[in-house]
């Protein structure tokens, strides 16, 4: 039935069903491609289901589906069915020397080269792509002969050129800004009868050359890429260069070169994935910034959360639509829109929304959120009188609205609480702080789209017309506490408010807004209560737990064991230092001996023991020894 077993995917995730020798959508092998498949009926030798092996092989050359990521083979679950598959190397040609770029950091920055030979004919050609309004290109000078290139606005490129006539200019003007950080080809010619300039599509420029006067161009001085003679040089990247059918080495040359860098990848491919929550890179020449415009988030790399604090009876709403838009000048502007794409209107209808938000309370019931809309369809995020979160959509087609309620989690105790909400038509995916995500479902009698949304509220609902009776119910006195990185698709409410952005007009409020950052970091698992935790010394019920018993006074106790561990401690250095000090003086005392009288006469020291003594023996006595006290 023309739907294939086969496939193989490529880049962005997609299938392909064509094969080696065939191309992109053509459901064909090579053999159908020429004609000779094994079986004329079919396209692939394969399909003819012999009980010989049949073979299909051939380049895949479309290089916008390469690289092959994977390859499903199917109607093998049958007797005699089988199947081999061999994927070849990826391999990449082509002329090298186009993508050989540099990249200029700095209005000062240029490479140069050895003087350009083109007396009589010059053929210059490159790409650009930058985000500066000028620069020069490149230039190169003689005694009153030159030849220069220069992005003169944002929307004109310049040649110019004196052989000794005189200077000749040519300008290419562009009806959109050159400065927008895409590549654009500059092709610029020049030989005795005529000189031309064109970049991209753009009309070419001819300027003819005089009948009668100088035609050789005399150069002497290095050719410069960038800046020269102190003009303010090009900012940004240039590649290919191509001078007379030569490739000049821009790459070689600006790895030796300060202020110029080899390539034109970008400071976004490196350093892109830090510009965060949905924040978009912008390329810049000695750097990057992140574009956080189309988020709820602010600072640098668009991680700073934009929050305000809401107090009893205080609101905000945001129109879709201009002040002052009626539903049928929404209607109107929505068919204007195709036809001129300056008039943007908002969508009249929502097949999905996506719904972003944090927000600490502490009281309950209160409207968090509310989208109201010209038709009875609505979509709210409520806290119900228990503390739980609840979703209620009303899209037309049931007898009440669809909730969805969160009841095993008290969500106004004070933490910070992250929201995301999805709806793709009927499939509902919520994701609470850091939970994984739950899918739900509208009823099968549910419509799908969200009719004509008209404002957003936030805090409490101020809407003319009939109101839901529990939100009416739930209005009173208000939401208190603080709401955090709100967005809702495109729509950051707060961010409108608090910054001043195009979307400002949209925004009412109804009281002061304090801006607050309190709904950032939610808490995956609650904090335990006064009551039950038992580190919670202000609490009349909490007991400390010691060494598995219960004490009553906890703080007296403790006071007590530390001022004893700490008399322990006094006592210990005390006897400490006195044994020190005792055994230090031990061994400091004097050498005594029990020299005997007459030592003086003597020959010798034992000499004058005998002489002393009578009673000296061969046995020494104890008393006569000497000892070392």
């Amino acid at each position: 039935e023309g739907n294939p077993y086969t496939w193989w995917v490529g880049k962005a995730n997609e299938k392909h069903y064509y094969w080696g020798g065939s191309g992109p959508g053509i459901q064909k092998c090579a053999c159908g491609i020429e004609r000779n498949c094994t079986d004329p009926k079919y396209y692939c030798n394969c399909d003819a289901d012999y009980k010989q092996w049949r073979k299909d092989s051939g380049m895949l050359s479309y290089k916008e589906h390469l690289p092959v990521s994977q390859v499903v083979v199917g109607d093998l679950d049958r007797p005699g069915s089988e199947a081999k598959v061999s994927v070849g190397p990826v391999r990449c040609q082509g002329d090298r020397n186009y993508w050989n770029a540099a990249s200029f950091v700095t209005s000062s920055s240029y490479l140069h080269f050895s003087t350009f030979q083109g007396e009589t004919s010059a053929d210059i050609s490159f790409y650009f792509k930058t985000s500066a309004s000028d620069g020069v290109f490149l230039e190169n000078l003689g005694n009153t002969d030159f030849i220069k290139l220069e992005l003169k606005s944002a929307t004109e490129v310049s040649f110019s050129f004196d052989v000794g006539n005189g200077p000749v200019e040519i300008v290419v003007s562009s009806p959109n800004p050159l400065n927008d950080d895409q590549w654009h080809r500059v092709n610029a010619e020049r030989n005795v009868k005529q000189a031309s300039l064109q970049v991209d599509q753009l009309p070419l420029e001819i300027r003819k050359a005089p009948t009668e006067g100088h035609t050789r161009l005399e150069l002497y001085s290095q050719l410069y890429v960038g800046a020269a003679g102190g003009q303010r040089g090009f900012l940004g990247c240039i590649r290919s260069l191509r001078m007379n059918g030569v490739t000049l080495d821009l790459e070689e040359r600006a790895k030796v070169t300060p202020g110029v860098k080899p390539g034109c990848s970008g400071h976004c491919t490196s350093y892109g994935m830090y510009c965060a929550n949905g924040g978009k890179c912008v390329e810049k020449y000695n750097g990057y910034s992140c574009d956080c415009s189309k988020t709820a988030y602010d600072g640098p790399f668009c991680i700073k959360d934009v929050g305000a604090f809401f107090e009893e009876g205080m609101w905000l709403r945001y129109n879709f639509h201009s002040p002052g838009t009626s539903v049928k000048d929404l209607v109107s502007r929505t068919l204007l829109s195709s036809a001129d794409p300056e008039i943007t209107a908002p969508d009249p209808s929502l097949n999905k929304e996506e719904l972003s938000f944090s927000f600490s309370t502490t009281k309950s019931p209160c409207v968090l959120l509310y989208v109201s809309s010209y038709t009875p369809d609505f979509m709210a995020v409520l806290v119900n009188p228990n503390g739980n979160l609840q979703i209620r959509y009303n899209l037309g087609g049931t007898k009440e609205p669809y909730n969805i309620d969160i009841d095993h989690r008290n969500m106004a105790n004070g933490q910070p609480h992250t929201v995301n909400v999805t709806r793709n038509g009927r499939d509902i995916v919520l994701q609470l702080d850091h939970y994984p995500p739950t899918s739900y479902s509208l009823p099968a009698t549910s419509d799908i789209q969200f009719n004509s949304p008209k404002a957003l509220f936030l805090g409490k609902v101020i809407e003319i017309g009939k109101i839901d009776q529990d939100i009416y119910k739930y209005n009173t006195p208000g939401f208190t506490g603080c709401l955090s990185r709100v967005q809702f698709n495109q729509i950051a409410p707060l961010k409108a408010a608090l910054r001043p952005t195009n979307a400002s007009s949209h925004v009412h409020i109804q009281g002061e807004l304090v801006e607050s950052n309190c709904g950032a970091s939610p808490l995956t698992i609650p904090p335990m209560s006064a009551a039950t935790d038992p580190w919670h010394l202000d609490s009349a019920s909490a007991d400390f737990p010691y060494n598995g018993q219960a004490i009553g006074d906890g703080v007296n106790r403790n006071s007590a064991i530390i001022g004893g561990v700490i008399a322990v401690v006094i006592f210990t250095i005390l006897c400490t230092l006195v044994f020190l000090i005792r055994y230090m003086f031990r061994h400091k005392g004097t050498y005594h001996t029990n020299e005997a009288k007459g030592a003086e006469s003597a020959e010798s020291a034992d000499a004058a023991i005998m002489n002393n003594d009578p009673n000296f023996t061969e046995t020494i006595d104890e008393s006569k020894k000497e000892w070392l006290i």
